[in-house]
């Protein structure tokens, strides 16, 4: 078993990518609270269907972190069809080690729905039930990264606090998904307290805390508070924000070169790629720009890990980046 600077834990999918046409779109006036809308019973035509295979946030993390140069496992579970075997071979493809990828017999692997209009998508997702478990590491990793996982998980984060517990050396990267959002912040508090950085959008933010607030500094506070040393917060047009306890900063978008093909993945790409380069030992604010470069080339492309860069790519962006992107400090 090979020494891991980062493993990545959560559940995997296929995603499958519906393009729509005869759709119809309804928002707010602040152009916001959009919702997708299509006539009840009618047949409603597609343009395409893309299968995009073992994705999900933690497998396009490790993805993402092992183009950049860490040593990379995924901790992963899935059934023994078709489609299991369909995510292994783009795993190892990928070049991913694939050690800690659980196959289950008689069980079903995830397999999602996107639909997909313009840029934007709507993901119908169904978590199979697995039984969790943490591998046995003959070395632990410098990194875990814990993301999305379905509702019959709860045991299992128990297990990973208990491993943080005895391996302080360890640390955490955390992006929580829908259920661990909704399992509440009482209930996942050992995560956020054994975070080295936790990472979210504002809105999951304020769904985290309970909190109507816009105000940004008061939320990257209140996710301090949970227990988290780091903590990013991305805001989609209006960039990203970071903050270690001490000190704050403004990230604004990477600019597009091309108007978005799908953003599925950015929140993702942000994500992993700012754990990676903390991993590689580069600043919190240093780290997140990589992040926001990254975000930027997965939106060029369908699905969450094609347009994942390489560290080289990455520089090749950042050294011809605008003036203006920089990380600015908050009040």
């Amino acid at each position: 078993m090979a020494h891991y600077d980062f493993v990545s834990i959560g559940d995997i999918t296929t995603d499958a990518f519906i393009e729509l046409e005869d759709v119809r779109v309804d928002c707010d006036s602040n152009n916001e609270n959009c919702r997708l809308s299509m006539n009840f019973g009618d047949k409603i035509p597609y343009k395409s269907v893309t299968e995009v295979r073992a994705v999900g946030n933690s497998p396009n993390a490790a993805v993402a972190a092992h183009r950049l140069g860490l040593a990379t496992a995924l901790i992963s579970d899935i059934g023994d069809d078709r489609g299991g075997q369909d995510c292994l071979d783009q795993l190892r493809t990928e070049g991913l080690s694939t050690e800690f990828v659980k196959v289950h017999q008689g069980k079903i692997t995830n397999y999602h729905y996107v639909l997909r209009y313009q840029a934007e998508r709507t993901i119908l997702i169904k978590h199979e039930e697995y039984p969790y478990a943490l591998p046995s590491f003959s070395e632990a990793p410098g990194w875990l990264y814990l993301s999305s996982m379905g509702p019959s998980s709860l045991p299992f984060h128990d297990e990973i606090a208990a491993f943080l517990d005895v391996n302080p050396d360890t640390k955490l990267a955390f992006q929580p998904g829908t259920f661990q959002m909704e399992m509440g912040k009482e209930r996942m508090a050992k995560m956020y307290a054994h975070a080295e950085l936790t990472i979210c959008n504002k809105e999951e933010s304020q769904r985290i805390l309970g909190s109507a607030s816009d105000d940004i500094t008061e939320l990257l506070v209140g996710m301090h508070a949970l227990g988290s040393r780091q903590v990013v917060i991305t805001d989609g047009p209006n960039g990203g924000y970071a903050s270690d306890g001490t000190h704050a900063w403004a990230i604004p978008m990477y600019p597009d070169p091309a108007p978005p093909v799908d953003r599925t993945g950015a929140g993702d790409a942000t994500a992993s790629t700012t754990a990676a380069y903390l991993a590689h030992g580069l600043s919190l604010p240093e780290a997140l720009k990589r992040g926001m470069v990254n975000s930027m080339s997965v939106v060029q492309h369908i699905g969450a890990q094609e347009g994942l860069l390489s560290a080289e790519q990455i520089d090749d962006y950042l050294a011809k980046a605008p003036a203006d992107f920089a990380a600015t400090p908050l009040a």
